[in-house]
């Protein structure tokens, strides 16, 4: 059984119109996206801007209303409206994209940490003001750091703020919304290691969100490559880099610079080849309304939205 399983998930906002504001049309962000995560697994949905992966992650944690589909955790379908929901949200903690305006600018570290602690645990104030310190000692801050506010601390120090934040009430899953896509290239690969580490010390499993793909390759066992709110390709990271299928997911894969001079002219080579099936062979992978088919497999693991054959 899946620690999460998405089935056939869909969030479609409103288009409102006319002098009386009427539902005109719909904005389909997500529109039957399906996929599973093991636990202490990392599972990485990838996708240009508007492609419906943070919409996605948000459905799963409550930000987003889901209009039709299922999320079960733990074999417990958590969209069901009879069942409650408490349990969920103390297990599962997002980390959000900027570690500035994701964290209040005028509470200190100590008030920051340990909201979720005062939303679901009953602890005095020297309880919990010891656990913020162990918090923040386990993301490599001084405990001192309690009495200090965001301004004062850097980009990576931010977001280990937010880290601690989302690890305080020890959950199980963790949405990570591009959570190093606004630090410095050398703060991101500190901060992604460390997420690492804590994921085996911890017992961690992420659902990391991205568009980068040299950070999904690093961090991620699985991967979703996400176009207009559908799935054009699913498997291993192994799968995704090594055999890329579709189109979109070769033009992703392409764009990665290869910093390695001796493998430079090959990759050059691939990415006029892909440049080449893109402009000659669009419409094979898409339907006429230029949406992703619906997913055939290619492997047991592999699997890439193409027509159906025969």
């Amino acid at each position: 059984m899946a620690f999460l399983e998405v089935k056939d998930l869909k969030v479609h906002f409103p288009i409102k119109g006319g002098i009386f504001g009427r539902t005109v049309d719909y904005v389909k962000a997500v529109d039957g996206v399906s996929f599973e995560i093991e636990k202490g697994k990392t599972y990485g949905l990838v996708g240009e801007s508007g492609s419906g992966k943070t919409t996605t992650g948000r459905a799963i944690i409550g930000l987003n209303h889901i209009t039709a589909g299922k999320i079960v955790f733990e074999g417990k379908d958590i969209t069901d409206p009879r069942k409650t929901k408490q349990d969920f949200r103390k297990n599962v903690q997002m980390i959000f994209q900027d570690p500035y305006s994701s964290l209040n600018a005028k509470k200190r570290v100590l008030d920051i940490v340990a909201e979720p602690l005062r939303n679901f645990e009953k602890m005095s104030k020297a309880e919990e003001r010891k656990r913020v310190q162990e918090l923040l000692e386990l993301v490599g801050l001084s405990p001192e750091s309690i009495v200090k506010y965001p301004h004062q601390f850097s980009g990576g120090q931010r977001q280990r703020i937010g880290i601690a934040r989302a690890i305080a009430l020890k959950p199980q899953l963790i949405i990570a919304d591009e959570p190093v896509s606004a630090l410095d290239v050398s703060v991101q690969a500190q901060v992604l290691n460390f997420m690492r580490e804590i994921q085996k010390e911890l017992g961690l499993t992420y659902l990391f969100i991205s568009h980068d793909l040299g950070v999904i390759r690093h961090m991620c066992d699985q991967i979703g490559i996400m176009y207009r709110g559908r799935f054009v390709e699913e498997g291993t990271t192994e799968d995704i880099f090594q055999s890329p299928q579709h189109i979109y997911t070769k033009r992703l894969v392409a764009a990665i610079p290869d910093i390695d001079p001796t493998k430079r002219e090959v990759h050059m080579q691939f990415r006029q080849k892909v440049k080449e099936e893109y402009e000659q062979s669009y419409h094979d992978y898409f339907d006429n309304q230029g949406l992703a088919y619906s997913l055939q497999p290619v492997s047991s693991t592999h699997y890439v939205a193409l027509p159906e054959k025969g």
